[in-house]
């Protein structure tokens, strides 16, 4: 008797579990834009905490640094945006007006090296490159990538003030980090929480030493790009063209493949040579990023497998467009130092010490 009633006190419990995981999965589920919004905020809060400190030291009050540090970034954002903004729109707008004239210049390359190669008839290349259908794929997916960037959100507007919303939320987090933190870890019980809180240091530091580097590496390219399509004729597009190099090179792997296709679309329609010099261009900028800005700026902040990161990359994109190819991986990175630090170290440890007892062991049994 006495164990029937406690097999119905475990099945009770067990659907318990099984209804309150339910109604858990559908509360995130309906809270998802929330939960993005804060995943961008931790992403910032972890990037902006090393200039906050540093302000601190300029003995600041912690609130006072914070409002410094985020007036002082707004300002240099609103500066840039006013010197080059209608430059970059201006020449935006032309580039994809003429994009049915490089795609126009692109099939007669094509054509043409096909007719050198003996094929006289190259109608496929007719097909492939329909130029109605082609510019109306080109301008849809570019659209669509950004809208799945706001993908939960009901419109831009609803991103962008989620995009604000984050800001907001990052600048509460560091400015609160020490109250916020204890309140988050005093949830987990002993040893647990003082191990938690002894991870929330190098996790911000592995996230936002991730994104301090990529973007300060992704401003140094694009700026380069600028300069070198300026000095290669493409002076009438250099600008947009650097600014899409910069932020794609923010998405690792692909980023930089991506920047490089609308300059090299664009040089195709200046000739033969001026491509080559732009290709060339962008090989000596991808290889100065991966050997020297990379290692020297980002160095192994992500101590993540390069087939994680590309996972992580291809990951977020499907989910949430270029947001979540630039937010994720940092919070794969800091997924990596739980990892590491509580469950790798103490395993080898473990091993360490049962290996060495095995030794003792065969010490005194062989004397």
């Amino acid at each position: 008797m006495a164990s029937q009633l406690n097999r119905n006190r475990i099945s009770v419990v067990n659907l318990l579990l099984i209804v309150a995981t339910g109604f858990l999965v559908v509360l995130l589920w309906q809270l998802r834009s929330l939960l993005v919004t804060v995943m961008i905020a931790v992403v910032i809060a972890a990037a902006i905490a090393p200039v906050i400190e540093k302000a601190e030291k300029l003995r600041l009050p912690r609130w006072l640094a914070v409002i410094s540090v985020y007036l002082t970034l707004l300002a240099i954002v609103i500066g840039a945006g006013l010197i080059i903004g209608p430059t970059v729109a201006e020449q935006l707008q032309t580039l994809v007006s003429l994009i049915p004239v490089y795609l126009d210049n692109l099939r007669t390359l094509a054509e043409n090296i096909a007719l050198r190669l003996g094929t006289e008839q190259p109608e496929f290349i007719d097909r492939f490159f329909d130029t109605q259908a082609l510019t109306s794929w080109i301008i849809g997916s570019g659209q669509q990538l950004v809208v799945r960037s706001y993908g939960f959100t009901r419109s831009i507007i609803d991103g962008v003030l989620s995009l604000i919303l984050a800001l907001l939320i990052s600048g509460y987090m560091v400015a609160g980090r020490e109250s916020l933190v204890k309140g988050i870890v005093s949830l987990f019980p002993q040893p647990w929480d003082k191990r938690l809180d002894a991870q929330v240091v190098p996790i911000s530091q592995r996230m936002g030493g991730y994104i301090q580097g990529r973007v300060l590496v992704s401003g140094i390219l694009g700026v380069a790009i600028t300069l070198g399509l300026g000095i290669l004729g493409l002076s009438e597009f250099a600008l947009a063209l650097g600014v899409i190099a910069g932020f794609t090179n923010l998405i690792p792997f692909i980023g930089p493949v991506l920047g490089a296709v609308p300059a090299l679309i664009v040089a195709i329609s200046q000739g033969g040579l001026t491509f080559v010099w732009v290709l060339l261009l962008f090989v000596i900028i991808q290889n100065l990023e991966t050997y020297v800005l990379d290692p020297l700026l980002v160095g192994s902040s992500v101590q993540v497998h390069p087939l994680y990161q590309l996972l992580a990359v291809l990951g977020g994109t499907q989910v949430l467009g270029i947001i979540g190819a630039v937010i994720v991986p940092p919070w794969i990175a800091g997924a990596a130092v739980l990892l590491e630090n509580l469950y790798l170290q103490p395993k080898r440890l473990a091993e360490g010490q049962e290996i060495g007892g095995e030794n003792v062991v065969r010490t005194q049994s062989s004397s």
